[in-house]
């Protein structure tokens, strides 16, 4: 019985201390995605290359988990080379400016369905507001390499004009409400 105890308590230690820690984002196997319509026929899709960031777990889950996560705006890319030069200028992000988008959060709960709703702020050129982010919880696993990896996707809308980004005001060409799509691996570090 007591073999039988100690091993429990061995197997409960290990899943707890699985995934608690400090988890950093992995770029190659992650990406922050957006979308918007665009004269309200068709889609703009467009990424940003260069992120990073952190998620600070206490448990095997991501209760009370601290998100840190910065966005370089100068590398935002649609492909299309004179599109990302007017991205980058005052119009839109203001790089030059404000080179960082940051997503800080220290406030995430379980929803009845089992999702993940992150309370944070997101700071876009002058402007930071609350955001609700919805979280899906992938899992934890080991890589190849034998480290820990977690899996995480938030899907949520932003209104643009919320964030002083105010060309087309009236969202006419440019649609107000941008989808925006975070994949992330992170390794625990």
């Amino acid at each position: 019985m007591k073999k039988v105890l100690l091993s429990f308590v061995f197997v409960l230690f290990s899943l707890v201390s699985f995934a608690q820690g400090t988890w950093a984002i992995d770029p190659m196997h992650s990406s922050v995605n957006f979308n918007i319509k665009h004269m309200g026929i068709s889609f703009v899709q467009g990424r940003f290359d260069k992120f990073s960031g952190t998620v600070t777990t206490k448990s095997s889950n991501l209760e009370n988990a601290a998100f840190d996560v910065t966005v370089e705006s100068e590398t935002v890319n649609t492909g299309v080379e004179m599109r990302d030069k007017h991205l980058k200028g005052d119009d839109f992000f203001a790089a030059g400016t404000y080179p960082s988008i940051l997503l800080g959060g220290a406030t995430i709960s379980k929803d009845k369905n089992g999702l993940y709703m992150l309370k944070a702020k997101l700071t876009i050129k002058d402007v930071q507001k609350e955001v609700l982010v919805p979280v899906t919880f992938g899992g934890i696993t080991k890589n190849k390499d034998g480290k820990e990896v977690m899996g995480l996707q938030a899907k949520f809308t932003i209104n643009r004009l919320d964030y002083n980004i105010k060309y087309d005001p009236t969202g006419t060409g440019i649609a107000k409400d941008v989808d925006v799509s975070v994949y992330l691996e992170l390794v625990k570090q």
